[in-house]
């Protein structure tokens, strides 16, 4: 007789592939519709940038809320809200013929996103797992990863059929996919008849002193350790460079070194290779060592590989690049909610991660503007990139700052 699968992992499955779609169809495939849009357009790059960052503007005003909603409510109707919403914005964004028309569209967007993506998918899936927390929410991350390698796939279809094609496709397979999946997430375990894990809590045998029960802190209680600031500080500067990429490396390769935007998006899906592996090694030591120092060991790799792409020559850099910053990113990722967790524990998560946007969004605006206006100063990225990878190679100090709470 076949045991019943934790409905946990089902969840893990379902938020992998919410990831997905939102990595394939925005996050990563932003740069490609970047590059048409100057083209098309004539549009600066700061001002192109300005769209992306109103998706991380919108996550950090709606974070508190969001996630007080979260903890008291559960995810289920957010999600699918988020779903509809986000459909809407891709029909919207492909019928675009003005700066102002760009905006709302990304607005809407942005906002579905907000509902519907990695904040929420976070919060369902920590109240699921304790044990093995860092390696379900690596496994969903896997689904952030793999949406890279659909990349050129999008690509393609933006040069044979265009961009608005693209978009209005989008706007389809987000609801059409989008919708099942966000059907799968629940609220917590408890609801359901279910434990964490999986498994029942263990009684210890009469006389033998059972484990203190881990402290669960309320979101004042988190702002209010030195933890909580680090960890923040130290994801919004990994931010920096994440988001600079996710936005300007195809805009840079295509103009920098000449490469067609397939060409280009093959480098993209080369670092989601990375990507890929850089999660299963986090789902593998991510809960037998110790996070903060492999956080900061990120850091170091994103510093170096964004270096690697600002003065690339050739292949060897690109390559450099790609596996540097791709397994960097992918190992990081899913630390960065576990940790929180492990530190906080479950009982205000939602709230913690809400308030923790507000001040990562200084790495997620920051990073696409201080890259783009120094790109239209100078004709080209290369000091923008040299000055967000030495802040990120700095910002590895706030990771082994984070002690964890008394």
């Amino acid at each position: 007789m076949m045991s019943k699968v934790f409905y946990g992992w089902k969840m893990v499955a379902a938020g992998a592939g919410m990831q997905f779609l939102h990595s394939a169809l925005m996050y990563q495939s932003f740069g490609a519709y970047f590059a048409l849009l100057m083209e098309e357009f004539g549009w600066s790059k700061t001002a192109i940038a300005v769209a992306a960052a109103l998706q991380p503007m919108e996550a950090a005003i709606l974070g508190p809320f969001l996630g007080w909603v979260l903890d008291r409510f559960g995810p289920q109707r957010m999600i699918r809200l988020g779903v509809v919403i986000m459909s809407l914005g891709f029909a919207v964004f492909a019928t675009v013929d003005s700066l102002a028309t760009f905006y709302f569209a990304f607005f809407v967007i942005a906002l579905g996103s907000s509902l519907c993506g990695f904040f929420p998918m976070n919060v369902a899936v920590i109240h699921w797992f304790e044990r093995k927390r860092a390696r379900a929410l690596s496994m969903m991350a896997l689904g952030l990863a793999l949406g890279g390698v659909a990349v050129p796939l999008v690509a393609v279809v933006m040069q044979g059929y265009g961009w608005r094609v693209a978009a209005l496709a989008s706007a389809v397979v987000i609801l059409v996919v989008g919708w099942p999946i966000a059907r799968v997430i629940r609220g917590r375990p408890e609801r359901y008849g279910e434990y964490v894990d999986g498994e029942p809590p263990t009684i210890a045998p009469a006389g033998v002193p059972q484990e203190a029960p881990r402290r669960e802190f309320s979101a004042g209680e988190a702002l209010r350790t030195r933890a909580f600031w680090m960890i923040s500080l130290g994801h919004g500067f990994a931010l920096l460079v994440v988001s600079a990429v996710n936005v300007h490396a195809v805009s840079h390769l295509t103009q920098s070194l000449d490469l067609s935007l397939v060409q280009a998006s093959g480098v993209v899906t080369l670092m989601t290779v990375a990507q890929v592996g850089g999660v299963l090694l986090s789902s593998a030591i991510g809960d037998r060592f110790d996070k903060r120092h492999l956080s900061a060991l990120c850091m170091l790799m994103h510093s170096s590989g964004l270096l690697m792409l600002a003065y690339a020559t050739g292949p060897a850099m690109l390559l450099a690049f790609a596996l540097l910053h791709g397994c960097g990113w992918g190992l990081r990722g899913p630390l960065m909610q576990a940790i929180r967790a492990d530190f906080f524990g479950k009982r205000a998560i939602g709230m913690i991660l809400g308030i923790s946007s507000l001040i990562m969004v200084i790495g997620q605006v920051g990073g696409p503007m201080l890259a783009a206006v120094v790109a239209d100063l100078t004709g080209h990225y290369r000091i923008g990139f040299t000055i967000l990878a030495c802040a990120a190679g700095l910002g590895a100090g706030f990771f082994l700052f984070a002690r964890r709470p008394a």
